[in-house]
């Protein structure tokens, strides 16, 4: 935090300058390969500031440069991706009075609160605010680790940001006069209110605001959330999941109350992008984007009434509750070409001990119907669960290998990260296994190698990390195998299509571009 003291009444302007600005993400060298995709966070948020009047600027270091990674000086093991830190701060408006931050993955922190300080170092003056899930899960803890915070925004952002630009625009304190937050006072002091808000007429939340030109960079580098396509662009139908899985950080962030939107304004939303930017595929980031079949034939049949055509996915995990043969058929032919489903274990003890409430024999029907009508499946499945012995991996390993057999072309396989705001991370602190630092923090970037921390007793580090590659391979040697056709289809989109059919396609690609022309990661060093 500057020497120069700041109140939260300083500015009173009403034409008060507002920048939400995403640093450079840091991943750890063993990863290969990282997305850049849009902030969607960002666009809602900028949506509503800018309804009330503020204006509103989106400073994204990977949307400036998503093809950018160069290796940093203060983290080993650690390179970075996006324009450079001098450079993003550069970007931001020299008039700027309110500067927002958001941090999702707690896996980021480290990085994200000295990116908030040397920001704080060209803007001692403005009021910095942050939110996100890492911030919710652990609120007070965020502003005692980074001075240069003044407020933090909990659970769902856009009207409780509104009412902290309000509040600091009048000058009125903020503690007394906006809920949902943890704030520093004016004589230093933390202050928290547990109360998380949920906005239950989400339609009546403004459509994100995409600025002028910033897709364009994702669309220019080829990168996105799911598979790829020439110009796709992230949205939300839904918010919340009324599960309550213990690995999951939703409870915290979201609560358990699950709201759609009406599919009309979804449908709407399309629309508007499709004239405005002329994209070619939506990609849901919903945390459970289909929970009701009357719901999901609505949304579809509006697409065919409005004579919309493109492609559309759910990237993220979804359920198989609603997806039968009919709903499935539906989405088809509305242009639905990928499907990530969320088994997280083939072994039902684990699931009961996670509290993932599902049928696998339900999904595996759902995910079988969904191949035979052409379209593309990934399934997530997890391993190194707290509890997991060597014969439960083994199991979802196992599963993993028959869905590879079935023709799910991703079979993707993660190592459990306990992240705050999850029933496991609570357990885990308790028990003293982990201690919140930035040993741990750094910790939760190797979800895909070795893991430093000893989560599970049963089972070390190393032997985790050999079963997920190994899984991974076998995965993939499987399913092209048995499916050669796959071999060609891969061949044309790496070298003569602007899309991929799959995730892994698209992390081939990515992975090319950036490693084998010029090896970027470790050609420079910047800041």
């Amino acid at each position: 935090m500057s020497t120069n003291k700041r109140t939260l009444g300083e500015i009173t302007s009403r034409d008060m300058t507002v920048a939400l600005v995403r640093g450079p993400v840091a991943m750890a060298t063993t990863f290969i390969s990282n997305l850049a995709t849009p902030s969607i966070a960002f666009a809602y948020l900028a949506g509503s500031a800018r309804a009330h009047g503020y204006e509103c600027h989106i400073v994204d270091a990977l949307a400036l440069g998503p093809d950018s990674c160069w290796q940093g000086d203060s983290y080993s093991g650690f390179f970075f991706q996006g324009l450079g830190v001098e450079e993003t701060i550069d970007r931001i408006p020299p008039d700027t009075s309110v500067i927002g931050f958001s941090i999702k993955f707690s896996a980021e922190w480290p990085f994200q609160r000295d990116f908030i300080t040397e920001v704080r170092k060209r803007f001692p003056h403005a009021l910095f605010v942050a939110g996100g899930e890492h911030i919710t899960a652990l609120t007070e803890f965020s502003l005692r680790d980074c001075p240069a915070l003044d407020v933090c925004v909990r659970g769902e952002g856009e009207h409780t940001f509104v009412e902290v630009l309000e509040a600091h625009r009048q000058g009125k304190d903020m503690g007394a006069t906006v809920g949902h937050i943890g704030y520093r006072a004016a004589d230093g002091e933390i202050h928290s209110n547990d109360s998380l808000p949920r906005i239950r007429e989400i339609d009546t939340i403004p459509w994100p605001h995409w600025p002028e030109g910033y897709l364009e960079g994702f669309w220019q580098s080829g990168q996105a959330f799911g598979i790829q396509s020439p110009r796709d662009i992230p949205m939300l139908a839904t918010r919340g999941c009324p599960y309550q899985c213990t690995f999951c950080s939703s409870p915290q962030m979201w609560t358990t109350r699950y709201i759609m939107r009406e599919p009309n304004d979804v449908v709407a939303e399309i629309k508007h992008y499709v004239e405005r930017f002329d994209i070619t595929a939506v990609q849901f980031y919903d945390l459970t984007a289909l929970m009701k079949k009357q719901w999901t034939l609505e949304f579809c049949q509006g697409l065919l009434d409005s004579g919309i055509s493109l492609k559309w996915s759910l990237p993220s995990g979804t359920r198989s509750e609603v997806l039968d043969e009919e709903v499935i058929r539906m989405m088809q032919k509305t242009g639905c070409n990928f499907i990530s489903y969320a088994p997280e274990s083939g072994d039902e003890t684990t699931l009961k001990a996670i509290k993932k409430r599902i049928d696998l024999d339900r999904m595996n029907e759902s995910i079988a119907v969904a191949i035979r009508l052409g379209l593309k499946v990934r399934t997530n499945l997890v391993i190194g669960f707290p509890h997991e012995t060597r014969r439960q991996i083994l199991r979802t390993l196992c599963y993993g290998l028959s869905l590879s057999w079935r023709g799910v072309d991703d079979v993707l396989l993660s190592l459990f990260a306990p992240y705050p705001g999850s029933e496991l991370f609570d357990d885990l602190v308790a028990r003293q296994v982990i201690s919140i630092d930035d040993d741990y923090f750094l910790s939760l970037n190797s979800r895909w190698g070795v893991n430093k921390l000893r989560i599970n007793p049963r089972v070390t580090p190393w032997e985790l990390a050999v079963y997920r590659l190994g899984g991974m391979l076998l995965n993939y040697m499987v399913g092209y195998v048995r499916y050669p056709s796959r071999i060609w289809r891969t061949f044309r989109n790496l070298l003569f299509r602007d899309e991929s059919s799959t995730n892994f396609e698209h992390f081939l690609k990515v992975s090319f571009q950036r490693w084998i022309p010029s090896r970027a990661p470790t050609a420079t060093s910047k800041r």
